[in-house]
């Protein structure tokens, strides 16, 4: 497969999802956002525990 083909089936896979959106309907940006939130705020409570003697 040569390079000038893989470019042209990149460029034709990308042209065809245009179509569809790509969100999901049940997916909220507010509730991803929210639960990437929480998490990393979880970790970083459980690595303030674990560092204690500093």
């Amino acid at each position: 497969m040569s390079l000038t083909s893989t470019a042209h089936q990149l460029v034709t896979l990308a042209a065809e999802g245009g179509e569809h959106g790509g969100n999901h309907e049940s997916l909220s940006p507010f509730v991803t956002g929210g639960g990437a939130l929480v998490a990393l705020l979880l970790l970083l409570w459980i690595t303030t525990r674990f560092n204690r003697d500093r």
